[in-house]
């Protein structure tokens, strides 16, 4: 026999593995997924780290209804992680409000005066609002 016949078969790793998991014979699977849960996620009682949150009002006014503002607006917003929501307004401008840490919201703000390729902004207003902990952003009708 050869010395790579004599060694024991690799066996998989269970989906979830991770390093420092006992797989000793004496633990049982349900005090193995305890402590790897332990690892992976806040306990009771740890403090989160802090973002302050604000929202801005922004209303977008010039061309900017039937173009696609308001989807572009969203996934623009979606992907800086903001909350809130955007929507037509009757005299034809868009009302943006957003909720989020104050760099992304400025982000936004830019992204706003500039809109999708077929807008024509012809100015944002911003005013400061109290934050109220929405975290999806939204279209709304």
């Amino acid at each position: 026999m050869t010395s790579s016949s004599r060694r024991s078969p690799r066996t998989a790793l269970p989906l979830g593995w991770m390093p420092g998991d006992s797989l000793a014979p004496g633990r049982s699977s349900k005090a193995r997924r305890a402590d790897a849960n332990a690892r992976r996620f806040l306990q009771p009682g740890e403090g989160r780290l802090a973002i302050s949150s604000e929202r801005w009002r922004l209303i977008v006014r010039g061309q900017v209804q039937g173009v696609g503002y308001r989807a572009a607006c969203c996934g623009r917003a979606r992907d800086l992680g903001l909350g809130g929501w955007v929507r037509n307004l009757q005299d034809g401008s868009v009302e943006v409000q957003a909720e989020g840490p104050g760099p992304e919201l400025a982000e936004l703000r830019l992204w706003c005066e500039r809109g999708p390729a077929a807008a024509q902004v012809a100015g944002v207003a911003v005013t400061t609002m109290g934050s109220t902990g929405q975290d999806w952003f939204e279209i709304r009708r």
